[in-house]
């Protein structure tokens, strides 16, 4: 039986999504499987502002066996327990998006049902207050779960905020101690077999020809091989998702060391900050359509909690996804696949099931179709789900203070997200679709924040009495109270256990 399988892969382009691709097929095409080349130039810069992160990185780090405080140490990392956003809503309005549940679920009903009517009767707390995370970091506090039964302490998830450049430089010493290697130089020519088109090699600038059987496209938003080579198309979402620049410039520390990432928004976008053991990340998202470079670099530099560590630079993209991920024999995994701009820190995620998808459907030199239209189903499933939930953020407002909010409100969404919308707003459900990424808390939690106001909520929840409503909520409002008192500084935390050099 000849032997179909795949010999060489070549991993086009470093930073994060070649530094993460090649360390997954290091750690599982190992004992000499197949031979993994990783091939970048020096000369080409790297996009570093994907810093923050939600819970599904664990999956990974833990899948290459990492260490956690190792991995926080080497990556001068803090943790995250959610997002907060400011001025969303409206102008001094805040909310809380966090990482795991809101309180419990109680006789098998929904807990959301359960604030709802509790909210109708005018007796419900903030919605943040029945979640240990948004309790927790609004205190600044932060502890890894414990093994304490039946007690919020247990379930606790969490994130990070990373320098994605040491993230790189961590996973780079990772695969090349797995047998990946890596070849300095930019390329300048892409060779196609003439029957079929499939990328056979690469040449780089010294004339050096690079073969291989499969080519993972982590060029950026160039797409080398998915776009500029094999014409894949563009799906351009922009028409929703308004914002095609970044300002970005990490600061001093300075402000608040709560473990969240913030996120404002602003008269033409919005701005993140994310706090690191050594510096803050920071940027605005904005849509050159309302605002120009210098004033958006302006307004940036007008709102940091510490000095500029360096000159601000600025990232030009588009909203949308290629129409193929996979083609013929590349895979594009990152930026060349797609890009959403960074709200809810979505980027580094869509390089990780980009990987994990092609594991799940590791192809051998036949590159079978029904395979590869799977992967591409399932990747289109995935980008379209998570641009749903950002559009969410953008439309459900009040806020009517600029000609970008108020394109924004007023605006036509896709089919998906309206729906979404519509069955919360009769019975405040929401319900996760086929594994989408963002649970029904997370849809909730930016549902409610956003303001969005149900007709009412799940007849199921008027099955329990008022009192007994009352009690247990004021229980479940009391337990997450008392956990967060013995959580310890989050700062304190990391100096402890994990601290950088």
């Amino acid at each position: 039986m000849t032997d179909q399988r795949l010999r060489k892969i070549v991993i086009v382009g470093g930073g994060t999504a070649g530094w993460m691709t090649a360390a997954a097929l290091g750690r599982f095409l190992k004992d000499g499987h197949t031979q993994v080349t990783l091939v970048e130039s020096e000369e080409i810069g790297t996009v570093g502002v994907g810093e923050s992160t939600i819970p599904q990185i664990k999956i990974f780090n833990r899948m290459l066996g990492l260490d956690e405080f190792d991995f926080v140490r080497r990556t001068k990392a803090t943790f995250k327990l959610g997002i907060d956003f400011v001025d969303w809503k409206t102008i001094g309005h805040q909310y809380h998006h966090p990482f795991g549940p809101y309180g419990v679920d109680m006789e098998g009903v929904s807990f959301h049902a359960y604030w709802l009517r509790l909210k109708a009767m005018g007796e419900a707390a903030d919605l943040g207050e029945y979640s240990l995370q948004a309790v927790a970091s609004a205190q600044g506090k932060f502890m890894r779960p414990n093994q304490q039964r039946n007690s919020p302490l247990a379930r606790i998830d969490h994130a990070y905020h990373i320098d994605a450049g040491l993230y790189a430089r961590f996973l780079r010493g990772y695969a090349e101690e797995r047998g990946v290697r890596r070849q300095e130089g930019r390329i300048v020519d892409v060779h196609q077999r003439t029957e079929d088109g499939f990328i056979e090699a690469v040449t780089l600038q010294n004339g050096q020809r690079v073969e291989g059987d499969l080519f993972i496209d982590c060029s950026g938003f160039r797409g080398l091989l998915i776009e500029q080579t094999l014409k894949t198309g563009f799906e351009d979402w922009s028409q929703w998702l308004l914002n095609d620049r970044a300002v970005a410039v990490p600061c001093a520390l300075g402000g608040s060391t709560q473990p969240v990432t913030r996120a404002t928004a602003r008269p033409a976008g919005w701005q993140w900050r994310i706090p690191l053991q050594h510096r803050l990340g920071n940027g605005y998202a904005y849509s050159s359509q309302h605002i120009s470079e210098d004033e958006a670099t302006a307004y940036l530099l007008a709102h940091l909690d510490g000095e500029p560590l360096i000159d601000p630079f600025t990232l030009r993209f588009k909203a949308g996804r290629r129409k193929k991920s996979w083609n013929k024999n590349v895979v594009a995994i990152g930026l060349s696949a797609g890009f959403m701009e960074p709200l809810e820190s979505q980027s580094i995620h869509l390089i990780q099931v980009g990987i994990s998808r092609l594991l799940a459907m590791f192809p051998d030199k036949r590159f079978e179709t029904p395979d590869i239209d799977r992967y591409n189903r399932v990747m289109k499933f995935e980008y379209e789900t998570i641009r749903d939930f950002l559009i969410l953020h953008f439309h459900a407002t009040r806020r009517n203070d600029t000609p970008y909010w108020d394109y924004l409100r007023e605006m036509p969404i896709p089919d998906y997200l309206a729906d979404k919308m519509a069955v919360f707003q009769s019975y405040g459900r929401v319900f996760r679709e086929n594994e989408e990424l963002f649970t029904d808390t997370s849809w909730f939690a930016v549902m409610v924040g956003q303001g969005l106001e149900p007709r009412g909520h799940d007849p199921m929840a008027d099955v329990m009495a008022d009192d007994e409503l009352r009690a247990r909520m004021a229980d479940i409002h009391a337990v997450i109270a008392r956990s967060a008192q013995v959580m310890p500084d989050h700062m304190r935390f990391i100096a402890d256990n994990c601290a950088a050099a």
